[in-house]
């Protein structure tokens, strides 16, 4: 199997409870962002995480539950719920609050991911969209999460060039990805079963490849494969890093967190933080 690119990382992140944390901003975040950070969510049923309001700013926040759903509430008091497989979408731009409550009969399996956003979007106005399971397309192998893929378009119109993709491959099966003339990073996470890439095999580990624009070729190895799968245009912006917050400037990080800090004293005041 010929694969013009190498693995430059691996991990298997770090696990607390029910969440493994396999980027964060200040680590591999700079190596792939705009994906700055990625949770995989693994519970047994009826014992998912559930959070309680928090805040966000300058990033945008995609949440894939695979096998449970999520009844999500934001503090601009829009409220929806997300069915299994589907995804919700969140630009935090200027600031927002957010809570997410887990639920269904089956264990649980999901993703949450920040993507940090350029100049022009980092402090917009916030705003969440939702999509159910049958909205996202699918080629193949593929269901496209965000972004591009072929002629694919995902619904959500993100401000960053991504291909976002759940790649479920049948035993000995392979898929070659042959990313955009513009896209320059790109790591894959094997959720399920055994990966062959670039010469190594991966288990429930996450993966960075080489930075270029070079083609991957992927194969499942003895039984089925499920993974998760980043490609982009590497965001071209520092991190500027706050306690919930990634921006591109100190100027823009400061203005983010005196808007959260402000929309959280409105929350309090209403008595919401204490649920």
């Amino acid at each position: 199997m010929s694969n013009d690119r190498f693995v430059v990382y691996r991990t298997r992140g770090k696990r607390h409870g029910p969440i493994t944390r396999l980027v964060s901003p200040g680590d591999l975040g700079e190596l792939i962002k705009p994906f700055v950070f990625l949770d995989y969510i693994e519970a047994p049923a009826g014992s998912g995480p559930n959070f309680g309001f928090h805040p966000h700013s300058g990033i945008a926040t995609l949440t894939f539950p695979i096998t449970f759903e999520i009844q999500h509430e934001t503090s601009t008091g829009q409220i929806d719920t997300v069915k299994a497989g589907g995804l919700e979408w969140m630009m935090a731009g200027s600031g927002i609050w957010h809570r997410g409550k887990a639920g269904g009969e089956s264990p649980l399996r999901g993703f949450q991911t920040w993507f940090s956003m350029p100049p022009s979007h980092e402090n917009s106005e916030p705003c969440a969209q939702f999509l159910q399971a049958a909205e996202l397309p699918e080629a193949g192998p593929v269901k496209l999460l965000l972004g591009t893929y072929g002629n694919l378009r995902s619904a959500i119109a993100p401000p960053v060039d991504v291909s976002y993709l759940w790649v479920s491959l049948a035993a000995g099966q392979t898929w070659r990805f042959d990313p955009p003339a513009e896209h320059n990073v790109a790591w894959a996470f094997s959720e399920t079963g055994s990966l062959q890439v670039c010469g190594v095999s991966l288990e429930r580990e996450l993966a960075v490849f080489d930075e270029g624009s070079g083609s991957l070729e992927f194969r499942a190895e003895g039984g089925p494969c499920c993974f998760l799968f980043g490609s982009a245009k590497k965001h071209n912006h520092s991190l500027q890093l706050g306690n919930y917050s990634v921006h591109t400037t100190p100027e823009a990080l400061r203005l983010g967190e005196e808007r959260i800090r402000a929309l959280g004293q409105d929350l309090r005041a209403q008595g919401l933080l204490n649920q």
